[in-house]
């Protein structure tokens, strides 16, 4: 588990790193559209474009989740992440509206495709970018499970598959095949709204607070079952924010503890879980139960 200053950096070199190469894309794509004309080259213009509005979301998302928790936000401001990746997922969504209706047009009316070979060059040096981006943003997910950067990598994912398809597109148009671009775009733009559809998803089911897997939700309860003295666990509850846990279950505990000795149990149930897990913030509730004389004797 990685320290809070370490986390914090990460997140911030990922977001600053994101918003760099998308402004870079951004120039060389509207060179290469200006000059060739492609509907292709204009989907990864399109995209490039968003990328920019959605990487400096993200990085005011993550620079406002990264503050600590006060007064107004007992639970800190993690979701923050989750709603730049919803904003993502919207934007997204827009631009492969955008570019299938430049698809079809182009389909209706045909154009050959200008300057491809430059267009060609752009697209290289493009995939060369985003997979450099790529890695940091899989090293920087790995190390701090940010929602916000999953969400960014997801769509720079995509943007490789994209960028494939036009480079495809280009080197076919610049041996005669001129409707393909716009055949391929139209493709781009189908994948483009799933990969939205996606970050949605995922996004959604974090706002929404819905539980952690149930395998580990049943992990937790036997770690807290394995500490002596508990004599059951039951109601546990899980909830997601940025890169927190939040877990909250109750104790079955033998109702002739002190106060004290149920306390100390209770964090050493606590403490077994957050043990298993780093990122978990748990709550334990106590129950006290009645134990049958017999099993006294």
């Amino acid at each position: 588990m990685i320290s809070s200053s370490e986390h914090a950096r990460l997140l911030r070199l990922a977001t600053r790193a994101s918003v760099a190469v998308a402004c870079t894309l951004v120039v060389a794509k509207a060179i290469a559209w200006w000059l060739s004309g492609s509907v292709s080259m204009l989907a990864g213009l399109t995209d490039s474009a968003l990328d920019g509005i959605t990487s400096m979301l993200n990085l005011l998302a993550v620079h406002y989740a990264l503050r600590p928790a006060d007064d107004d936000h007992r639970y800190g401001h993690g979701k923050a992440e989750s709603l730049a990746g919803m904003a993502q997922a919207l934007f997204i969504g827009g631009s492969a509206v955008l570019i299938a209706m430049q698809a079809f047009e182009r389909i209706k009316h045909p154009e050959p495709v200008g300057a491809p070979w430059i267009s060609i060059g752009v697209i290289v040096f493009s995939l060369v970018l985003t997979l450099a981006l790529l890695m940091l943003q899989h090293r920087v997910v790995k190390a701090t499970g940010s929602n916000a950067v999953r969400a960014d990598s997801l769509h720079y994912r995509s943007d490789m598959m994209l960028n494939g398809s036009i480079l495809v597109a280009l080197v076919l148009a610049g041996f005669g095949w001129h409707q393909v671009d716009a055949w391929f775009g139209l493709g781009i733009a189908a994948y483009i709204l799933w990969s939205a559809v996606q970050i949605a998803r995922e996004s959604f089911t974090v706002l929404m607070d819905e539980e952690l897997p149930p395998d580990v939700s049943q992990h937790m309860l036997e770690l807290a079952c394995s500490v002596p003295g508990v004599l059951g666990a039951h109601d546990l509850r899980t909830r997601v924010s940025g890169n927190q846990w939040f877990v909250q279950l109750h104790l079955e505990l033998p109702g002739d503890l002190t106060l004290s000795v149920a306390h100390g149990i209770s964090d050493q149930a606590a403490d077994a879980i957050h043990a298993a897990y780093p990122r978990a913030e748990v709550l334990v509730h106590a129950d006290p139960m009645k134990i049958a004389a017999s099993s006294k004797l």
